[in-house]
């Protein structure tokens, strides 16, 4: 039979593991409710730069109006492959990709031009090159078309069409989450498009209708050309080039890559930041788009 002795012991034990077990419990809610904490600060910072993106797009059309959908997505909402956490999805291609590219009018245009063709479109070459000279410094591009060929189809036209010639690269961005340089807007201010508009394509489309993980942030990294709109299918003219890791929801089409010498033009436009300082507004060095061409 235990002493006095050694149920005081045998008590102060328990006691001691009781306390030891509330204080590890306590130490997990903590960082619980930080880990928490901190999910929602990106979340919240991540969406208040997918409404400023949004809120700068071409004049807003039809933002939030998701009655038109990418021709791929429409095709197959069944087998789209997901996203690694905070990437873009890989793609894969749908039997439809190209095979009904259409542009309806929209709103009038800042600078008359006529819609690409409609209709069946090449997805071959899988890449164009393309130049795009500016009065700060090359920008060679290498178009996606074997990903987004409505969208190259359009960026081709408009540049044969001499559409980006003398029009201002007018936005730029140097936030920690959104560091891009906005173009292709005549009217200058984020206004401006070809009075037509397309659907998105990749990344998009390569979710099902309704997912809510293309509503999740993921990565647009440097280097991507991608195209900035109002909202679904309300694609014009305006397209944005990544100069730092940027993180938004797939909802804007990426198209392209930038070459080399376009990345060491965007980090000169960049290391001069915005007009009157900030993260967002105007470059602070002009840019003016003086050519595109296809090679």
């Amino acid at each position: 039979m235990p002493t006095n002795s050694e149920r005081r012991a045998a008590a102060k034990r328990n006691l001691e593991q009781q306390l030891q077990q509330r204080a590890e419990a306590a130490r997990k809610q903590r960082r619980v409710l930080m880990i928490l904490g901190a999910v929602a600060a990106v979340l919240l910072i991540v969406g208040v730069v997918f409404v400023v993106l949004r809120d700068e797009d071409p004049g807003n059309v039809n933002a939030g109006d998701s009655s038109t959908s990418s021709t791929s997505e429409s095709a197959d909402s069944t087998a789209a492959p997901q996203a690694a956490a905070g990437q873009l999805p890989k793609f894969t291609a749908s039997p439809l990709l190209g095979a009904d590219c259409q542009y309806p009018k929209a709103r009038p245009a800042s600078k008359p031009v006529e819609p690409p063709r409609s209709g069946k479109v090449p997805t071959e070459p899988a890449e164009v090159s393309v130049s795009m000279m500016t009065d700060q410094g090359p920008i060679g591009l290498m178009l996606n078309n074997g990903q987004s060929p409505c969208t190259v189809n359009s960026f081709i036209s408009l540049a044969a069409k001499d559409f980006f010639k003398d029009t201002q690269c007018h936005r730029l961005t140097t936030s920690p989450t959104l560091s891009v340089l906005q173009c292709g807007d005549p009217a200058g201010d984020g206004t401006g498009g070809p009075g037509y508009e397309f659907d998105n394509e990749y990344p998009t489309d390569q979710y099902s209708l309704g997912d809510p993980d293309a509503q999740l942030p993921v990565t647009y990294p440097r280097g991507t050309v991608a195209m900035a709109n109002a909202g679904p299918g309300t694609n014009g003219s305006q397209f944005f080039l990544v100069y730092k890791d940027s993180m938004l929801p797939p909802q804007y089409t990426v198209f392209g890559r930038i070459q080399d010498d376009g990345l060491a033009t965007l980090d000169k436009i960049a290391a001069a930041g915005v007009q009157g300082g900030g993260e967002d507004g105007p470059p602070a060095t002009k840019v003016t788009i003086k050519s595109v061409q296809a090679d």
